[in-house]
């Protein structure tokens, strides 16, 4: 159950889990519709490599596809573990696929929704042994904060590999315009 899932790894395997050349990942993005702009919402990842690193480092919500599991499946499942909020859409818009620099192919949907404004976000965990060979393992959110970002601000926090995500999902939407 989510929240409640605890992964343990070394930093070794932490950092080889985001260079995997081999890995299929998937994720939605979510937006919003605020008059007159639109606003998507990033998540930020949990632990001490990221803690101190904003520009460039959040990301949609998403997480490996399991043997057997399809992409748009994976990508419900992953916003839920990693935000705590299950989407709620009646349809999401493809966004097709992007490969991060590591190599890993991300698929990608978006859909319409909303974050309650006094809800946490409640991401799942794994265990980290930190600071590495110490033989101290710590407890870590896998994502540690969730927001809306107006365009501007979300192309300069979002992975730059995962700024093609938001511009389609404005090409889409000026589309239905």
């Amino acid at each position: 159950m989510w929240g409640r899932q605890i992964h343990c790894i070394t930093l070794l395997e932490f950092v080889c889990c985001f260079m995997n050349t081999k890995t299929r990942a998937a994720g939605l993005l979510m937006f919003r519709r605020t008059s007159p702009q639109v606003e998507f919402f990033l998540v930020h990842a949990g632990g001490p490599l990221f803690k101190n690193k904003w520009d460039g480092y959040w990301s949609i919500p998403k997480g490996i596809i399991e043997e057997g599991e399809e992409p748009l499946e994976t990508a419900i499942r992953e916003f839920e573990e990693e935000t705590g909020l299950a989407p709620q859409a009646d349809d999401y818009i493809d966004l097709g696929t992007i490969t991060q620099k590591s190599g890993k192919v991300v698929y990608a949907w978006a859909f319409e929704g909303d974050w309650p404004p006094d809800r946490p976000i409640r991401s799942n965990l794994f265990s980290l042994e930190w600071p590495p060979k110490s033989g101290n393992w710590q407890k870590f959110p896998e994502i540690d904060d969730g927001r809306f970002f107006d365009w501007d601000s979300a192309l300069g926090k979002i992975n730059e590999r995962q700024r093609p995500l938001l511009e389609r999902l404005m090409a889409h939407i000026e589309s239905k315009r």
